[in-house]
């Protein structure tokens, strides 16, 4: 189970028994469509549902936005509703807790609901606050630390981002990775990027820095006795990345093998891939980009065409059917199974939960990023809208 901040959660008001969340469970998840649109009825235009691409077609579909997290990010910043309810994960809903409206004159603050606290991310639990700071004192005692800032990956927990934002860094997405790295570039000779090593490492590369010159930190190298993530001094005085050592679940499972293996099966296929997919991943594919990108290249490709798409297994699924009348075929890049599990936690029954709750007027997992942590992190943030 994924690991929840507890200083990122406001604890629920009491619930009667009734409206408890096991009476939802035990429901099948067709029962829950008449009563999920009778809950946005009455709540109109006070809540907003944002929902990513990789959640399930029976949750989605009742969002009144759809994105990737740079779009949903944007989406919460802007938006005047009292509620946002996050169909993501718990650093989402964070997210948008950090640049959702404040409290006003006269009005009140947002407040961010994600139905389901489980649904974590596996890659933002590989970096946790006490580990990026250790590494960040052994590269001060290194004295590397005057030229170096630090990124973060969307993906990470408020803390990180707030961590980077107080030391001149910013946050960002796979749709600005690489502005991301020319932003930082222009202030300081070294970056060090969390918490994706291959989303860190396919931008760099596509930047023309050698792969010798990005080192991998590896934060449990202290725990087999080597202080400095696992790399000797003169590798971390000659890198101009150091990446963390983590990783998307998802997109880690596909393999150059399997992009061999489509090609060899559907000679002329487009391969298109996530770059939190391995380095070796994208140098075989056509082409690779963030969520949306991927979208837009199937959008405005010629009718007839094929893709394997190297990304999570419901949006493949969702763009095969949507482009199917265009005569378009969409497959899977790896068809054993690309689902984002925590993802997948949030379901019919913990967003009915959540929405009847909510029209009772009891707001249930509520998303709160403690005041000292949200003002960095919003700075992190800020900064990567304004590139």
């Amino acid at each position: 189970m994924a690991r929840v901040p507890e200083n990122a959660i406001i604890p629920d008001a009491e619930i009667p028994e009734t409206c408890s969340l096991e009476n939802y469970l035990s429901l099948p998840d067709h029962s829950m469509d008449e009563r999920i649109a009778a809950a946005r009825e009455r709540l109109g235009a006070t809540t907003i549902l944002l929902g990513h691409h990789y959640q399930r077609d029976e949750v989605i579909r009742f969002a009144d936005y759809t994105g990737d997290s740079y779009k949903l990010s944007k989406i919460a910043a802007e938006t005047e509703a009292r509620y946002l309810v996050f169909c993501g994960v718990h650093f989402m809903a964070e997210s948008a807790d950090v640049l959702g409206r404040p409290a006003g004159p006269g009005r009140e603050a947002q407040q961010v609901i994600l139905p389901d606290l489980n649904a974590g991310c596996s890659m933002a639990d590989m970096a946790e606050i006490s580990q990026v700071e250790a590494c960040w004192e052994a590269l001060e005692r290194l004295g590397l630390t005057e030229d170096l800032i630090p990124l973060t990956y969307m993906n990470s927990t408020a803390a990180i981002k707030a961590f980077c934002g107080e030391r001149g860094g910013l946050v960002c997405t796979s749709s600005n990775a690489r502005a991301a790295f020319e932003w930082a570039f222009a202030r300081g000779k070294r970056i060090l990027f969390l918490p994706d090593q291959h989303l860190g490492r396919n931008t760099g590369f596509g930047m023309n820095i050698p792969l010798d010159q990005m080192v991998v930190w590896d934060p449990w190298a202290i725990q087999l006795g080597t202080p400095s993530g696992g790399q000797s001094r003169a590798a971390l005085e000659a890198s101009r990345v150091i990446l963390w050592k983590g990783h998307c679940a998802v997109h880690q499972r596909f393999l150059p093998s399997h992009v061999d293996a489509v090609r060899a099966k559907y000679p002329g296929i487009q391969v298109i891939v996530h770059p939190e997919c391995r380095w070796e991943v994208c140098q075989k594919a056509d082409a690779l980009g963030s969520t949306e990108r991927l979208i837009k290249i199937v959008e405005d490709a010629p009718k007839g065409s094929m893709f394997a798409i190297g990304t999570e297994i419901h949006l493949v699924n969702r763009l095969a059917r949507r482009f199917a009348a265009e005569g378009k075929r969409i497959i899977t890049l790896d068809d054993t199974g690309c689902l984002c599990t925590t993802m997948y936690r949030i379901s019919p029954q913990h967003l009915a939960w959540a929405l009847e709750n909510l029209v009772e007027g009891r707001v249930v997992n509520r998303i709160a990023v403690r005041p000292s942590v949200k003002h960095w992190a919003k700075v992190a943030l800020d900064r990567m809208l304004e590139i």
